[in-house]
């Protein structure tokens, strides 16, 4: 398995070879040049870095890595242990500290793991960071303090309820008419870091949890990516306990998605979609997602007045685009809210808040919600990458097989926009495959255009 390295940190999967896997040497490597780097910024110190992961098996050993290598470098570290990833963009700025990693694969696998790298503002690194942090690493440019100088690890549990503090706070977040509503809320939380905070943020919200995979022991009961076909037992839990809705977060708690009373999936793209039209409702404004998210949104922001804008895929991209526009809601189609009110970054937790806040004003049951809202279909596919491919190559001709007779849109991979479908076709930042995502007004279109494109591609790259 290729080790995969990017401007926002380093992914692969445990034991193998250096240099090709997430190694310990991997780890301490990448850990030093995030040292490095940081205390390039900020020339004089103290330094001060948050810490904190999901409930994945590796998790203790890439964090003790990590923790170490920074402190030998004389780097003070805050060390949540097991959190979330919004959580720990929260504590950073909190902690006033220079910056955070969370370790976390996110939907990946158990077998895999991550460094996440963070800014002084709790916010995924940007391209330049990131290029700086990758240089340091190849070329091993590393410096080490000598005995008295050495970094401390300060433990501390508080940041999971601080962040639910913070949520609870906020003025679009109406805790007495949720509580009001004495909602059942059944919660799959893959047995990672979710089954602490989303239990946790319920209870104080006057909800009811039923735990389904909550024991965050990083043994994850099924594929931990959020979607329709890995959520089998969440759907039957909220028919059989006749609940309200169904919750589903991913390991590291920063994509949401919901399971409707009816046992049937609202839908990770209208997460987002959902929670704009609340946002929207009370603070008319603009939103942003990523072009490979749902038309919904766009058509929502239009029907309150609003402007929409697509960003390339990734975090810090749609961020960027949000800060240009004054966004008031963003996100990702993946179940990613991003609501500026409380942080630039994806959260479930407050994702959670604010669907309940909108379904307790309105009064009404998830699946009629769903129903009030332009209804699209998306099919998500991928085609493995074989080391030898030319890629660029390949989305080039791609791209000018329809540009003459098509809108296409060459930002972030190849995306184009049919009357009344769309499909983007990208090169995973995380795996090695191109992940094809169209777009339709009912399912088989969205599906059979998924698969044209599947074997389009298939048949260029002589697959």
């Amino acid at each position: 398995m290729t080790l995969i390295k990017s401007i926002s940190g380093i992914r692969g999967t445990i034991g193998g070879t250096v240099g090709e896997n997430l190694t310990p040497v991997d780890a301490v490597k990448f850990a030093a040049a995030y040292g490095q780097w940081l205390k390039g910024v900020y020339p004089s110190g103290p330094y001060k870095v948050v810490i904190g992961r999901d409930a994945r098996p590796s998790g203790d050993m890439i964090q003790s890595l990590v923790m170490q290598t920074l402190i030998g470098q004389g780097i003070n570290i805050i060390d949540l242990g097991l959190s979330t990833t919004p959580t720990v963009e929260v504590a950073v700025p909190m902690e006033s500290a220079q910056g955070g990693i969370i370790l976390t694969a996110s939907h990946n696998p158990k077998q895999w793991n991550a460094l996440k790298l963070l800014n002084h503002k709790g916010e995924f690194l940007d391209a330049a960071a990131g290029a700086s942090i990758l240089e340091f690493a190849q070329n091993e440019r590393f410096e080490f303090s000598a005995v008295d100088d050495l970094g401390m690890i300060t433990p501390n549990d508080t940041y999971i309820d601080k962040h639910i503090e913070a949520i609870l706070a906020l003025p679009l977040v109406d805790v007495p008419a949720i509580k009001s509503k004495n909602f059942k809320v059944v919660v799959d939380a893959v047995n990672s870091t979710g089954g602490i905070a989303v239990p946790r943020l319920l209870k104080a919200l006057g909800v009811e949890p039923i735990e389904i995979h909550c024991t965050p022991n990083g043994q994850f009961p099924h594929n931990p990516e959020p979607l329709k076909e890995h959520l089998t037992d969440l759907m039957q839990a909220v028919v059989q306990h006749k609940a309200h809705m169904g919750f589903v977060v991913d390991p590291d708690v920063d994509r949401l998605a919901i399971v409707d009373e009816k046992g049937d999936m609202f839908g990770e793209e209208y997460t987002l979609v959902a929670v704009a039209d609340y946002v929207l409702s009370k603070n008319p404004g603009d939103t942003v997602s990523n072009l490979s998210s749902s038309r919904a949104l766009r058509d929502v922001t239009h029907s309150k007045g609003g402007r929409y804008q697509a960003s390339a895929v990734g975090e810090v991209n749609v961020v960027t685009m949000m800060k240009e526009t004054s966004a008031v809601i963003g996100g990702e189609g993946n179940g990613g809210i991003i609501y500026p009110e409380l942080h630039y970054g994806r959260d479930s937790l407050v994702g959670i808040a604010l669907f309940l806040s909108h379904l307790a004003h309105l009064d009404i049951a998830v699946s009629t919600l769903k129903a009030g809202y332009p209804f699209y279909a998306m099919s998500k596919n991928k085609v493995a990458l074989t080391p030898e491919l030319d890629v660029d190559q390949l989305m080039e001709t791609i791209a000018q097989t329809y540009q003459a007779s098509e809108s296409v849109n060459t930002v972030d991979g190849v995306k184009i926009d049919f009357e009344n479908s769309w499909v983007h076709l990208r090169k995973s930042n995380t795996e090695p495959i191109i992940r094809i995502y169209t777009e339709a007004t009912d399912q088989q279109s969205a599906d059979d255009l998924a698969l044209r494109f599947v074997n389009e591609l298939k048949e260029l790259a002589g697959i």
